[in-house]
């Protein structure tokens, strides 16, 4: 489903079909945001091959964090040598999420580091925000550009991410809400529901969480 001229989602719809959302942000050289599930990951294929692009027509594969519903996907562009992208601790912490997943660590291991700061690709600029609370190296994506936000699993439309998993911090997690609150979006990307389309309704969203959804963390 295309969002913009330059961002499209494979949206989370059901558990039997996958399990977050995904995104494409197109150009020379194609970033897929979240891969989810390696086993339900034929939704994704689908919605590449509607768009007339193969899997290994990706150019990068950025991972939010490194629970299975998004990051075991990436598996499948391993195989092809498209290069994956993770924060540094966010590695460092994989080994505690081996229980619930079937991700193997040789397959998950990044090929660059995403931190803190500037980060371009495909002639694209981004600014990665480390917001860890959901995981210890959970990461956000804004776009200038486009004014849009990619918050995997820290902040959704009216709702926040889950901090009793390993690594989770729920003081950490409002301290990185609270960042992003800051910023000029558009459009709001979370990890999993709906999206948020339209400043006064991302702001509106971010207002509610502090008056009411902080309260639960």
């Amino acid at each position: 489903m295309r969002l913009t001229d330059h961002i499209h989602i494979f949206p989370w719809e059901s558990e039997t079909v996958n399990n977050c959302n995904t995104y494409l942000i197109g150009g020379a050289s194609p970033i897929l945001i979240d891969p989810g599930h390696l086993a339900l990951f034929e939704h994704v294929q689908r919605g590449l091959l509607d768009m007339g692009l193969s899997v290994g027509a990706v150019g990068l594969v950025v991972c939010t964090h490194g629970h299975p519903d998004h990051i075991e996907g990436a598996m499948v562009f391993r195989e092809l040598g498209v290069p994956m992208a993770l924060h540094e601790a966010e590695w460092r912490f994989l080994p505690e999420y081996q229980e619930m997943s079937e991700l193997r660590m040789d397959a998950a291991k990044p090929d660059l580091f995403i931190e803190e700061g500037p980060f371009s690709w495909g002639g694209h600029a981004f600014e990665v925000f480390h917001t860890p609370g959901h995981t210890p190296g959970s990461v956000s994506l804004y776009w200038p550009r486009e004014k849009a936000l990619f918050t995997g699993d820290l902040v959704f439309k009216e709702g926040l991410g889950r901090t009793d998993l390993p690594g989770g911090d729920g003081g950490l997690l409002k301290a990185g809400i609270r960042r992003l609150a800051t910023l000029d979006v558009e459009w709001l990307l979370p990890g999993h529901g709906e999206v948020i389309s339209g400043a006064d309704a991302v702001r509106k969203n971010f207002e509610e969480m502090e008056s009411f959804w902080f309260a639960y963390v």
